[in-house]
């Protein structure tokens, strides 16, 4: 069959969810089905769109199974080309074409990410006025090509058959943080490239940590699991700002939690 089946992975997101899909809607070449896996939620009454929607829900013991959640929309995806878009993102007008045009079906297509800003949640967003109101990824927005070791699951792209090669994504790895580098070290593993794609997706505001304190618990479990698996540590950034918290205790070779943090202290690392 062809076409691109869009996966959406989402839980307490309806509004982003809205914006997502009406990006869709605007995009020159449409979706042929949208998978929205809710992660412990009960479907959203939505919109009719002029392309197929399948809501699918997942019931898992884990708060926020992320890896668990992707895996499950390639299972009712029915097209062998698939864009995972994560809920926040707002796709630019040309996102799927710019997918389509570069596709090749031996890689891992990695598409480019800007974040709105606060304050464009307020103002009426265009498809013409999206880049005015974002900025680019910090990290990733000036690279020409993407290292396996700063793949990002929030904008990608691959064939099911690049997907079932890599073995999909780890359910080991078990709520926030990891379960895409660990992706990514696995198709590295099995000789697949990353292309980087010029499809853009815009990033909708919400609210967040610096570091993720309040994912705390999840990074450490998962990082301690891809440590086991690969002999190195992701994440690292986030480690270290956790260890000078008093947080954690890393030395190298093993992490624990040493005590979690207070809700103010909590809120003093929320993003503003």
């Amino acid at each position: 069959m062809t076409g691109i089946s869009v996966i959406t992975i989402v839980k307490d997101r309806k509004e982003a969810l809205d914006n997502t899909l009406a990006g869709l809607m605007f995009n020159s070449v449409l979706p042929a089905e949208v998978i929205i896996v809710h992660m412990n939620e009960n479907l959203y009454e939505l919109k009719a769109m002029p392309f197929p929607i399948h809501a699918v829900k997942l019931n898992s013991p884990v708060s926020m199974p992320l890896a668990a959640a992707r895996n499950y929309g390639v299972r009712h995806a029915k097209y062998e080309k698939i864009v995972f878009l994560d809920v926040d993102c707002i796709p630019s007008p040309t996102l799927l074409d710019d997918y389509d045009v570069n596709w090749d079906m031996g890689a891992l297509l990695s598409g480019h990410v800007r974040y709105l800003s606060k304050h464009a949640v307020t103002q009426p967003l265009t498809p013409a006025n999206l880049d005015q109101h974002s900025m680019p990824d910090p990290i990733r927005g000036n690279l020409s090509s993407i290292s396996y070791e700063l793949f990002w699951s929030l904008n990608f792209a691959c064939s099911k058959s690049v997907f079932n090669k890599i073995g999909g994504f780890d359910e080991n790895f078990e709520g926030y943080g990891g379960e895409d580098t660990d992706f990514a070290f696995a198709a590295r593993n099995k000789g697949i490239k990353i292309t980087s794609v010029n499809a853009t997706a815009y990033h909708q505001y919400h609210a967040s940590y610096a570091p993720p304190i309040n994912h705390l618990v999840d990074i450490v479990d998962n990082a301690q699991r891809f440590y086991g698996k690969w002999q190195c540590w992701p994440m690292e950034g986030w480690l270290v700002r956790f260890r000078d918290l008093g947080l954690i205790q890393w030395d190298r070779i093993s992490i624990r939690v040493l005590r979690t943090p207070s809700t103010n202290e909590t809120q003093q690392y929320l993003k503003v």
